[in-house]
């Protein structure tokens, strides 16, 4: 989906049209036994966990295109003010639940006067 986003609450070049309110996309994420695993062995090294890295983008991703849907179904064209927030919520790093929102807009370009 060919959406514009940004953290700003304005697009240069365009007026926003229509507020069709905050959407959000969340994904909810657990990692895989050998994940656990790696990371508690690349933990004892120091370093960076990159089977963790994976994870984290893949569910911060996933939450974005949630977000885009969201949007998409509520007419609009074009999301601002885009934030993501995570949080443990099992407990020991058992599952992690990644927010991602924003505001979304209609958009039209700015008419030169």
């Amino acid at each position: 989906m060919n959406m514009p986003v940004t953290t700003t609450f304005t697009i240069e070049g365009y007026r926003i049209k229509e507020y069709k309110g905050i959407v959000r996309g969340i994904i909810v994420r657990s990692p895989m036994l050998g994940h656990g695993f790696m990371g508690r062995m690349k933990n004892l090294v120091a370093g960076q966990i990159g089977v963790y890295t994976e994870m984290c983008e893949e569910a911060r991703q996933q939450a974005f295109d949630r977000l885009l849907i969201d949007a998409g179904e509520r007419g609009a064209n074009a999301i601002v003010g885009l934030r993501y927030d995570a949080s443990e919520i099992v407990g020991k790093g058992r599952a992690t639940e990644v927010l991602c929102y924003g505001t979304a807009v209609v958009i039209e370009p700015e008419q030169d006067a």
